[in-house]
């Protein structure tokens, strides 16, 4: 009955750290939309919103790292557990990543409308690119909570759709700004907004190639499933 209960109790630690870790990405999703919206509607509520939760993700950081540390130190995981608190311990990394992007973009989002900037440049190149990014980002936590390599995989090869949004939204910004060198302020502010989104996608993936390490214990990162030669269903 003890080993029963020891057991019990180690299976609802790792369910919990996989629920709570999911929860932040939750709210990590939350605040890159509202940077999305900031950025296009010049909301301040939501530009300040963004940054207040940018100090509560980095706190579920520490309280993920401490968790994860707890249970390797006293459970001593192993096989699938053991990848499981590593995935996790890399997404809540990749997490606060994208909420540091998320408030970048908030913060020069306030900046462009403190200017007075309302009609921007390229606006509907980053809506696009965001809309991506933030899909990638939510299929990936999907697939974290199912733990589906074959969704995983589907998401690594969205992040060339980023990469091709961002080049066009590059090429048509320096074309702006050499024809008008009164848009130069603005473009770069533009640009640094997308490359924000651009890494948003690029941590997605990864999040996407961690839930393939846990459901098949096979580490996709920089091998040619992760690559643009890559094609399955």
């Amino acid at each position: 009955m003890n080993k029963d209960h020891i057991s019990t109790q180690y299976d609802t630690e790792l369910e919990e750290i996989r629920t709570r870790m999911l929860q932040m990405g939750g709210l990590v999703e939350q605040q890159f939309r509202q940077a999305v919206r900031a950025y296009a509607e010049g909301k301040t509520d939501l530009m300040l919103e963004v940054r207040t939760n940018e100090e509560r993700v980095n706190a579920l950081e520490v309280d993920m790292d401490e968790r994860c540390t707890h249970v390797v130190a006293r459970r001593q995981p192993t096989a699938g557990d053991l990848r499981l608190v590593m995935a996790v311990v890399k997404v809540v990394t990749d997490l606060e990543r994208i909420g540091d992007e998320a408030a970048k973009i908030a913060r020069i989002a306030q900046q462009m409308h403190e200017r007075g900037i309302v009609h921007l440049n390229g606006f509907s190149d980053v809506t696009v690119a965001s809309n991506i990014a933030l899909g990638m980002l939510k299929d990936a936590l999907d697939a974290f909570a199912r733990i589906d390599g074959v969704a995983a995989e589907r998401i690594v090869r969205q992040d060339r759709q980023i990469d091709n949004e961002f080049r066009s939204l590059l090429r048509e910004l320096i074309t702006f700004m050499m024809e008008d060198p009164r848009t130069i302020s603005t473009a770069l502010d533009v640009i640094w907004i997308a490359k924000a989104i651009e890494r948003i996608g690029d941590h997605s993936k990864n999040i996407a190639e961690y839930v393939i390490f846990v459901a098949e214990g096979t580490d996709v990162r920089h091998s040619s499933r992760s690559g643009p030669e890559t094609a399955l269903g």
